[in-house]
C-alpha cells in the first residue's frame, strides 16, 4: 500500500507520502489510500496541504516548515488541541481526525482534520463570489459575531477556567515577539525595535481575559454561500489573552480604499460594500456590552500593537525564506523584506500618535 501512495503522487515538500498514508490508513477513520497530497499555498507559519483519498474524500494536513522551529507559533500539537477546546466551546472549527506525535513518520509532528466547506477569500476578486452590497455587509458582521461569541466564550468550556484572572497579555506579548525576532532574525530593522519602546510606555490596563485567537481576519476565516462564517482557521496563536488584541489585529487586516499601507499586499477587504473599520468595530463594542467598556484610545493602542506584531511576523517569514525553510513559496524573500519595512514605519507612526 505505501508503494502505492509513493508511485500515485510526485514529490511534495513537507510529506513523506508512503510514510503518511501508512499513518492515515491507521490512524484516520475512512482514510482509503493512495492518497494525494498538495500543498495550499497562502500559509505563512504552519505548512498546511490537502489530503485527497482514493474514493474522493478531502481533509487538511498540517505540520510546522520544514527545518529546525522553536516556540509555539509552530506546535502543531498545540493547534490540534486547541481546535479540540474550541469545538467543544462551540466556535465553528474544523474537528481533528489525528494527530502524528512521532516525528519519526514524516520528519516532524503532524495532524489530520476535516476539510470544511466555504469560500477563503484572499484577494478582491474573490468577492465576485458575493456580488450584493448586502452580502458583503452581512460578511463583514458575521465576522464580528463570530469574534464577540469567541471573546464570549466561557474559559471553563474551553478548559482554560484557571487562567481567568490572567493579566498582562500585552507586555507578555511585546516580550514574546520581540524575543522571536531577535533570536530568528536576517538583518536589523529599527522601527521594530523603537515602536516596541514606546508601547511598551503606553499599555493601557486589561479589563478581562478571554480565548483570543492571535490571528483573527477575513481570510483566515471560511464564507458559507449565505455570507455567513463557516469556519475559523489557523489557531496557532490562540490564547487567553487581552481581547483587544484580536479587535485591533482584526482591523489592520481590514483594509479600506485610501490606506496608504495594508497589511496584506492586495487586500480582499478593497472593494465596495463592505462595512468601514469603524462601523465594525462600534459593532464588536455593543456585542461585548456588559464585559468590555472600551475607549477609543485603547482601541488606537491595539491597532498600533497590532501592526507591530505584523511587522514582527512578516519580518520572520523574511528570515526563514531567506533561509529556504518554508518550501514551495508564492512570492520572493525580497518582497517580504519589503513588506515588513512598510509595516514597521506604519506601527511607528502609530505608536507615536498614541496619547
Amino acid at each position: 500500500m505505501a508503494q502505492d501512495a509513493a508511485s500515485a503522487v510526485g514529490a511534495v515538500p513537507g510529506i513523506d507520502a508512503a510514510a503518511v498514508t501508512a499513518w492515515c490508513a491507521a490512524s484516520v477513520p475512512d482514510a482509503a489510500a493512495p492518497l494525494r497530497f498538495e500543498q495550499i499555498a497562502g500559509g505563512r507559519s504552519n505548512l498546511t496541504y490537502y489530503v485527497d483519498d482514493a474514493v474522493g474524500r478531502r481533509r487538511v494536513l498540517r505540520r510546522p516548515p520544514l527545518g529546525a522551529v522553536a516556540g509555539n507559533a509552530h506546535d502543531v500539537l498545540r493547534e490540534a488541541d486547541v481546535l479540540r477546546r474550541m469545538s467543544a466551546a462551540g466556535m465553528p472549527v474544523p474537528t481533528v481526525l489525528g494527530v502524528c506525535e512521532d516525528p519519526g513518520v514524516n520528519g516532524a509532528p503532524f495532524f489530520v482534520m476535516e476539510h470544511l466547506g466555504g469560500a477563503i477569500l484572499r484577494v478582491p476578486e474573490d468577492f465576485g463570489a458575493f456580488p450584493d452590497p448586502a452580502q458583503r455587509a452581512r460578511i463583514g458582521h458575521s465576522l464580528i459575531e463570530v469574534l464577540t461569541r469567541l471573546h464570549r466564550a466561557d474559559l471553563d468550556s474551553a478548559g482554560w477556567g484557571t487562567r481567568a484572572g490572567q493579566r498582562g497579555f500585552i507586555e507578555r506579548q511585546l516580550g514574546l515577539w520581540s524575543r522571536n525576532w531577535e533570536a530568528g532574525r536576517a538583518r536589523m530593522l529599527g522601527d521594530i525595535e523603537q515602536t516596541r519602546d514606546l508601547l511598551a510606555r503606553k499599555i493601557p490596563a486589561q479589563q478581562t481575559a478571554a480565548v483570543v485567537h492571535g490571528d483573527f481576519r477575513l481570510d483566515n476565516c471560511l464564507i458559507g454561500a449565505d455570507s455567513t462564517v463557516s469556519g475559523v482557521l489557523d489557531w496557532e496563536l490562540t490564547t487567553v489573552g487581552d481581547p483587544l488584541a484580536d479587535l485591533g489585529h482584526f482591523l489592520v487586516y481590514w483594509a479600506q480604499p485610501g490606506d496608504a499601507v495594508t497589511a496584506l499586499e492586495n487586500p480582499p477587504t478593497l472593494v465596495p460594500g463592505l462595512p468601514t473599520r469603524g462601523e465594525l468595530t462600534r459593532a464588536y463594542i455593543e456585542r461585548m456590552g456588559g464585559v468590555l467598556d472600551v475607549t477609543e484610545q485603547e482601541v488606537d493602542f491595539h491597532v498600533a500593537f497590532s501592526w507591530w506584531k505584523t511587522a514582527c511576523i512578516v519580518e520572520n517569514v523574511y528570515a526563514r525564506m531567506s533561509r529556504g525553510v518554508m518550501g514551495d513559496a508564492d512570492r520572493t524573500p525580497g518582497s517580504f523584506a519589503a513588506q515588513a519595512e512598510r509595516l514597521a514605519a506604519r506601527a511607528l507612526a502609530c505608536a507615536r500618535e498614541l496619547q
